[in-house]
């Protein structure tokens, strides 16, 4: 039986709809894929241009060779940007010597001794470590960590760079822990069963069949957590201090250029002025090391991974 002619113009309505949604859709996709590419945009032409304004009160040597940083002197105030880069340095090798071999020997053990209840159970108690508040790593690392360490070590101040980068260390260890798990779990099972066949122990095939074939994932998820903890906040700000030095102490009271932009944006400084600005160069030298991070954490991933 053949179609009326009401039937015939609602069959043409609805595929002449049709392609007009198969038109529209790919545009408001594409518009929601750019927002975090707009966003970033944004971000970077902001800090780009606040950074030209201090650059135009501040020398731009004085900046990136000066070893002191005193914004706040009532003399001259001094902008050498090295006391706060340093501050950052100590506590992200700590953070560095506390979670790689904590977070790496957590993969081995998910990856090849774990059952797969113990896995199911371990794998999101430590994702859930990963989702605790830092302001809450930050009390633990004052209020708990600092003491421990004071009392076996007296000459330990209750702002130091240890107690931070210790904590900072366990909060990126879910991270190392679950990348350098996944990637040592996409190594082919028949690699490990071959080893095991020859008479590899089950540490042997870990140590040198499954870690080198899943180094470039491994790799990246250090360089990853180590982009993170350089950018970490709350906790230097709480547990770290407030004083930039350069040395080589890490007894003693820090500031790194995170806890140098909350200490400036909690209101120390009034708006347009040098110190103001001084937050956005900060900043921006934080963009960078990130930047260089995820940018190496990609070119390792790349020029050391396996394919199967």
């Amino acid at each position: 039986m053949r179609p009326s002619v009401q039937e015939m113009i609602a069959q043409s309505n609805g595929k002449k709809s049709k392609k007009v949604i198969e038109k529209i859709i790919p545009v408001v996709l594409f518009l929601i894929a750019s927002v975090s590419v707009l966003t970033t945009v944004g971000i970077v032409i902001t800090l780009i241009l606040e950074t030209i304004t201090f650059f135009t009160r501040v020398p731009v040597a004085d900046f990136l060779f000066g070893t002191t940083w005193l914004p706040f002197s009532n003399k001259e105030e001094l902008y050498g940007i090295w006391p706060l880069i340093l501050g950052t340095l100590k506590v992200t090798a700590i953070a560095v010597v506390v979670a790689v071999p904590i977070g790496i020997s957590a993969a081995i053990y998910l990856s090849e001794y774990a059952s797969e209840p113990v896995r199911r159970t371990i794998k999101p108690v430590l994702e859930i470590l990963a989702g605790v508040p830092t302001i809450v790593y930050g009390f633990f690392a004052l209020t708990f960590v600092t003491p421990v360490l004071q009392s076996f070590f007296p000459d330990v101040k209750i702002f130091n760079a240890i107690s931070p980068g210790i904590v900072v260390g366990i909060m990126i260890v879910p991270m190392i822990a679950s990348l350098s798990e996944d990637a040592m779990t996409s190594v082919p099972r028949q690699i490990r069963e071959g080893a095991l066949a020859m008479g590899s122990t089950k540490l042997e095939v870990a140590m040198k069949i499954t870690l080198p074939a899943a180094f470039s994932g491994i790799i990246a998820s250090v360089v990853l957590a180590i982009s993170r903890a350089i950018g970490e906040t709350m906790i230097v700000s709480l547990a770290g201090g407030s004083t930039p030095r350069f040395d080589g102490n890490f007894t003693d009271s820090i500031q790194t250029m995170t806890a140098y932009i909350v200490q400036v944006s909690k209101g120390d400084a009034g708006y347009g002025t040098t110190i103001y600005y001084s937050i956005y160069a900060v900043g921006f030298t934080l963009f960078l090391f990130t930047m260089i991070m995820n940018i190496l954490a990609g070119y390792l991933s790349k020029r050391f991974r396996e394919e199967y």
